[in-house]
């Protein structure tokens, strides 16, 4: 029985040394961190050791490990790796950042033990991708009868891209009418992608374009309503006109409301204006006299003169 579980645990550790070396790939988007995984547990038993991060044959990572500590670490590009990578197995490599001349590029891990022994734990090979910008579809009516140009293009991104046509949201274009070109810039390496397609279609067809970039699991697509507009337009008219109803009918209620209160500053005017005259009337019924008093008054001054 110990003989058998022996056996049983000595298949194990070569099944998991041999999936150390198996060869797995990860995605890393130009200009973002990216990080490789290695997790090898069997390094928790060693004391002192020294491991190394390879590009192809160029060292990116050297780390130098005593009593579990780690004492001494070179790298490129300020590679990195966890500090406490001897206590919990993972030595998962850390790249700031990553560019197309790293595309397909193999990362092993190595480890150089007291004995010398130098052999490969991990090896990851590492995809890029970038993303498109979204496409900008232009369009160029036929003229009589002829045939409609459409112009989609899309710039910046990584590996080159699938494009898709597709003629009133169902309908694929005609063979041979779409033609399409990948540019890739010589500085970058990104592709811009440019795609024609020229169809004999009605000018109120819409027609759409969309990129897809497979590795990064985006697809974007850019539609040409023809002469009958694009939703989006439509919703604004139709936000614009409410917005003018309303208006009108605010500024309405204001002119109503502006009449109607004249109309009460008139009435209280008139009312004041008889009550002024209905006071001036009593007075004069009170002092009939004081009228002819003041004219003989004056008469008799008059004389004395």
């Amino acid at each position: 029985m110990p003989v058998a579980l022996w056996r049983a645990g000595l298949l194990l550790c070569f099944l998991s040394f041999c999936a150390g070396l198996e060869e797995e790939c990860v995605l890393g988007v130009l200009g973002r961190p990216v990080i490789l995984p290695c997790l090898y547990p069997k390094l928790l038993s060693f004391v002192n050791f020294t491991i190394e991060w390879r590009r192809g044959d160029e060292v990116v990572l050297r780390s130098v490990w005593e009593l579990n500590k780690k004492v001494e670490e070179l790298s490129v590009n300020s590679a990195t790796i966890s500090s406490d990578a001897a206590m919990t197995g993972n030595f998962s490599l850390e790249l700031p950042t990553v560019d197309l001349q790293e595309y397909k590029m193999n990362y092993s891990l190595f480890i150089i033990s007291e004995e010398d022994h130098k052999a490969a734990l991990c090896t990851v090979c590492l995809m890029l991708a970038a993303s498109f910008s979204s496409p900008l579809l232009q369009r160029e009516e036929a003229a009589h009868g002829g045939e409609t140009a459409f112009l989609c293009h899309s710039t910046g991104g990584f590996p080159e891209p699938a494009v898709h046509w597709l003629i009133n949201h169902t309908e694929e274009p005609p063979e041979g009418s779409v033609r399409t070109q990948a540019a890739s810039l010589p500085d970058s390496h990104l592709y811009n992608i440019t795609s024609h397609l020229m169809v004999n279609i009605s000018k109120d067809s819409i027609v759409s374009c969309t990129i897809e970039n497979l590795p990064m699991n985006e697809t974007m697509t850019s539609t040409s309503y023809g002469t009958q507009g694009s939703p989006v337009a439509g919703r604004a008219s139709e936000a614009m006109w409410i917005f003018s109803t309303a208006l009108s009918a605010v500024v309405g209620v204001m002119v109503v409301a502006g009449v109607a209160y004249q109309i009460h500053l008139d009435r209280i005017s008139k009312r004041k204006k008889k009550e002024f005259q209905a006071s001036t009337r009593g007075y004069k019924r009170r002092y009939p006299n004081t009228e002819e008093s003041e004219a003989i008054t004056t008469q008799s001054m008059e004389t004395d003169v």
